[in-house]
């Protein structure tokens, strides 16, 4: 069979390989940490066999897939086009660079590669705290050119979290301003409730803003920021240290909701 594609897609700290048609369904997925290629269907066993061989590394097993959970069934539900769970931390940043590096040789660094490096520190974080109910989707785009940096589904709630730069510099947070050494202070926490109100809408439950300092050398919070949640990167973790507000059945269900492109199209 032509134009079989392999996908490769990182979630739960694991790799899976997906091997896809090219109108985006999907066929297969091999497993590298259980070394099993899930089949969705049996008559193109050796079509998928084929396309993954250069990505096999030895013996593996070959069958149905396991009885899905909710979370995969949503994915398998949703065009490849409309899913938002395989995105990176930064995606946006990432694409944007991609197509638009900017000249070899600057007088001052490209924000945006601080900024990505932000998005990725606190990504990183939080896709370590996926299992026990907890799912993180990352660079969620909103309607105006916006997006939602981060995105921590759980037994906990729900949070938009909001990664800043802040490499080696002091911090104060005086609400809703936010100063960066000697920068002029920027109203930040207003675009953080912003995004966290944007949610709640397009998810009908409460979305909690928080935004995490990268880096920073010292943080100074004369009083706490009304509703906002200030956190370090090395803070992160404790996001997850709260529970009793979701039930699994519902974390399940908003997380299918939010990784869904359409979902936020709508706002």
């Amino acid at each position: 069979m032509d134009g079989l594609r392999v996908i490769p897609t990182w979630r739960h700290g694991r790799e899976r390989l997906y091997v896809r048609l090219p109108d985006g369904r999907d066929l297969a997925w091999y497993d590298r940490e259980t070394a099993r290629v899930n089949l969705l269907g049996e008559d193109h066993e050796e079509d998928v066999l084929t396309a993954l061989g250069p990505f096999l590394t030895g013996p593996v097993s070959v069958g149905p897939p396991p009885v899905p959970t909710p979370a995969e069934l949503a994915r398998l539900s949703l065009h490849p086009d409309d899913d938002l769970a395989p995105n990176r931390p930064g995606e946006a940043l990432l694409i944007d660079l991609d197509r638009d590096p900017g000249p070899p040789r600057r007088l001052r660094p490209d924000p945006r590669r601080r900024a990505l490096t932000a998005e990725r520190t606190v990504g990183e974080a939080l896709d370590r705290m996926d299992g026990a109910g907890w799912h993180t989707l990352h660079s969620i785009p909103l309607p105006g050119g916006d997006r939602i940096h981060h995105l921590l589904i759980g037994p906990g709630g729900l949070y938009a979290v909001h990664a800043l730069y802040a490499h080696r510099q002091r911090v104060t947070v005086a609400d809703p301003r936010v100063a960066l050494g000697r920068h002029e202070p920027r109203p930040l926490l207003h675009r953080v409730r912003v995004d966290a109100d944007r949610a709640s809408h397009a998810l009908t439950a409460e979305v909690r803003p928080v935004l995490v300092l990268v880096g920073a050398s010292a943080v100074t919070v004369p009083a706490p920021p009304r509703e906002v949640r200030v956190l370090t990167d090395a803070d992160v973790e404790t996001l997850t240290r709260t529970g009793g507000v979701l039930k699994p059945a519902d974390t399940e269900a908003l997380h299918a909701m939010a990784r869904d492109r359409n979902t936020w199209a709508r706002l």
